[in-house]
């Protein structure tokens, strides 16, 4: 299968202006997989008679198979959007700068998310299932997919880590309330353990944006409805970057002779340009939907479900985050056991999260690195 670019794929590449301005990405060393799943039942009751997740893995995985660290994906990633944390890997691999994983010594699974386009996803999957009819899967369904793969298909029953950034932030959360002794550790990185209400509300102008356009005609539409899905990506770019960077004009530092006009231009073109407008709508419905408390058991109280995590987490919200605000991060928090809380110090807002620029990815390599000493 080929994995179709997108602006989404890595929040890192948010801050970069133009693919020619630069340096030339090293060569993935991920091998790409599939796993699919017959009669998947979700949580909304819906039955998908072939559920396929598509997943990357870096490294061998050892005799004793406990060296495994899962890194579940973000909004319409592939399974590349953690380079900025993977030895050899991206701009690693050119200015040998210091990453938290090493791929000759764990292996590191890759997961996406249903809905991205190449999971199973409303553009992917024939009917009764295709396009708006595809059933809104949760956070948890994911997590359920990619336990049964760990288990039937790599036979990994425990896990070093789950390292999840955004959408992946949510999955980490969410493993360790669903499975609480699968992962040795948690690291969340610009992302919360639920959906709160205002990035709730956000994220319903983004869909009214799209679903706008009359071309879209309720999600059976016959070509892509391109002044809805550029209208949802300039709400989401309104939300990306702190105030503060638009303030200094920081897009300037990869692209220094261009406007804020010319930079609007730029991002109304090719944001989401190559993604299918169901599908950006379905990890939105995902997304909007979390929530830890209302896992089994926990009678929809995310405080109960926070406070069930056992193991440690390292939490680290950016401080300028739009999407998953400091201020949520620090509500949280107060629940967990054994959480160590390490704002990201930045004016990237969200994509601060991914080592959206080198400052930050220095930053969350090393105290990622430092919060898994021992367990490489």
């Amino acid at each position: 299968m080929t994995i179709r670019s997108s602006a989404a794929n890595l929040f890192v590449v948010f801050a970069l202006a133009s693919p020619a301005a630069q340096p030339q990405p090293a060569p993935h060393a991920a091998a790409h997989h599939e796993f699919v799943i017959d009669n998947f039942r979700t949580e909304s009751g819906a039955v998908l008679p072939r559920a396929r997740i598509v997943y990357g893995t870096y490294g061998t995985l050892n005799a004793a198979r406990d060296n495994a660290v899962l890194l579940p994906s973000h909004y319409m990633a592939n399974h590349h959007g953690y380079d900025w944390l993977i030895a050899g890997q991206g701009a690693a691999a050119q200015g040998n700068e210091p990453r938290a994983l090493d791929p000759t010594k764990l292996f590191l699974v890759a997961s996406e998310l249903f809905g991205n386009g190449q999971s199973s996803s409303p553009s992917n999957t024939p009917e009764p299932f295709h396009g708006p009819r595809f059933p809104v899967m949760t956070i948890r369904d994911n997590v359920e997919a990619v336990h049964r793969l760990l288990v039937d298909e790599l036979r990994v029953t425990h896990l070093r880590a789950v390292i999840g950034f955004s959408m992946g932030a949510e999955q980490a959360f969410q493993w360790a309330v669903s499975y609480p002794s699968f992962a040795d550790r948690i690291v969340a990185t610009s992302g919360t353990a639920r959906a709160w209400p205002h990035g709730i509300v956000r994220l319903e102008g983004q869909i009214a944006a799209l679903t706008a356009d009359p071309e879209f005609k309720g999600g059976d539409y016959t070509a892509a409805p391109r002044k809805g899905i550029e209208a949802y990506g300039m709400v989401w770019l309104g939300w990306l970057y702190s105030q503060e960077w638009w303030r200094r004009e920081m897009w300037k530092t990869t692209a220094p002779d261009r406007t804020l006009q010319q930079e609007i231009d730029n991002r109304r073109q090719t944001f989401f340009a190559n993604n299918d407008a169901n599908d950006l709508i379905l990890q939105a419905r995902t997304w909007q939907r979390h929530d830890v408390g209302t896992t089994t058991g926990f009678d929809g109280d995310t405080a109960k479900a926070l406070r069930s995590i056992t193991v440690p987490v390292l939490y680290m919200p950016s401080e300028t985050d739009l999407y998953f605000p400091l201020t949520d991060a620090r509500y949280e928090s107060q629940f967990i056991a054994h959480v160590s809380l390490v704002p990201i110090p930045s004016l990237w807002g969200h994509p601060a999260g991914a080592g959206g620029n080198p400052a930050d990815r220095a930053f969350l390599n090393e105290k990622i690195g430092g919060f898994l000493s021992g367990l490489q």
